[in-house]
């Protein structure tokens, strides 16, 4: 069996050095290099008495860019925290939840921030922990781990299955989001990659596009607006940002007599729980959320437990499921 004085000799250090690595003295002043010199060693060696101590005691932030009574109303987000907890129930770990306008300090070896978080923001849970995973933020930054979607390429499996089908008009009725307390408007990578990927195939309108709010209330008065404003230009399909936004524009559709699909087909994202049971059933996709949970407790448990310095962002596969719509 491995021992300290081992990992010692194979990393090249003194033994109270190791020592105090492995047990994070926070007084200790050594670099990054000699940390993952002596850490790859453990590793290496099979010593896994300093992980079994850690893991223990590990606890964990989960940070939130929504409001508590925002989140219910939000099943992408609530699925992703559903996701860590149980992983960190799993492992034993304690944890506690917090929501982005917390100003105290927590106790915890390391956060997990759910959503998108603010340049400022940003720096202040760096404050807090420097290990930190950020779950769907696609601008989370070099140092900090980050769990994303490829919104790109699960925008490319719609729009391409529309043209496969003989759309050239397609729309999309997309949703915009601020920062906590800011008036700043983020871009939504969805309706980026619409816009670049029709005017590469030269198919892009943008009178076929339209802004609002992820909620059905807001899909339902993009649709209706679609409808009066574009008449018989009205496009033959329709790729809605997310599936609050698709079921409040079938709902528009239905009221306006509308056919679905023979007039307007409609494609949502999430998967949402209710989308197999709207009438048609709505065609999504299907975004592995528990997993993008569970995969940020594995980065964030690596960074703390092995002492790993170099961040890792993890990208994410989505699956278009077809349905009647």
């Amino acid at each position: 069996m491995a021992t300290i004085k081992d990992i010692a000799q194979k990393a090249n250090v003194s033994i109270a050095t190791v020592s105090r690595v492995l047990n994070s003295d926070p007084s200790l002043s050594v670099g990054a290099d000699t940390k993952q010199q002596i850490m790859d060693a453990a590793r290496q060696l099979g010593y896994t008495k300093h992980l079994d101590k850690k893991n223990k005691h590990l606890r964990i932030a989960i940070v939130h860019w929504y409001t508590e009574k925002e989140e219910l109303n939000d099943m992408y987000y609530y699925s992703i925290r559903l996701g860590v907890e149980k992983k960190l129930d799993r492992a034993g770990y304690a944890y506690i939840r917090l929501f982005q306008n917390t100003e105290k300090k927590p106790d915890v070896d390391g956060i997990i921030a759910i959503g998108k978080f603010s340049v400022r923001q940003k720096k202040q849970l760096e404050k807090w922990s420097t290990a930190i995973c950020f779950v769907d933020d696609i601008h989370a930054g070099k140092s900090a781990d980050s769990v994303v979607v490829d919104f790109h390429q699960a925008t490319a499996d719609i729009l391409n299955r529309f043209l496969d089908h003989g759309h050239s008009k397609i729309g999309m009725l997309a949703g915009e989001e601020k920062f906590f307390g800011s008036t700043e408007v983020l871009d939504d990578p969805r309706f980026t990659s619409y816009c670049s990927i029709l005017q590469e195939k030269g198919c892009f309108n943008k009178a076929y596009s339209f802004k609002g709010t992820f909620t059905v209330e807001s899909g339902y008065q993009m649709m209706e607006k679609a409808v009066h404003t574009l008449g018989d230009d009205l496009p033959g399909a329709f790729f809605c940002a997310n599936d609050s936004i698709a079921i409040g524009a079938m709902r528009a559709l239905n009221d306006l007599d509308v056919k679905i699909p023979e007039r307007v087909s409609i494609v949502g994202f999430n998967d949402s729980s209710v989308a197999k049971y709207v009438s048609p059933s709505l065609s999504t996709v299907k975004v592995y959320t528990e997993l993008m949970g569970e995969t940020a407790v594995s980065l964030l448990e690596e960074r703390i437990l092995n002492g790993r310095t170099v961040a890792k962002k993890v990208v994410l596969a989505t699956e278009l499921i077809e349905r009647e719509s």
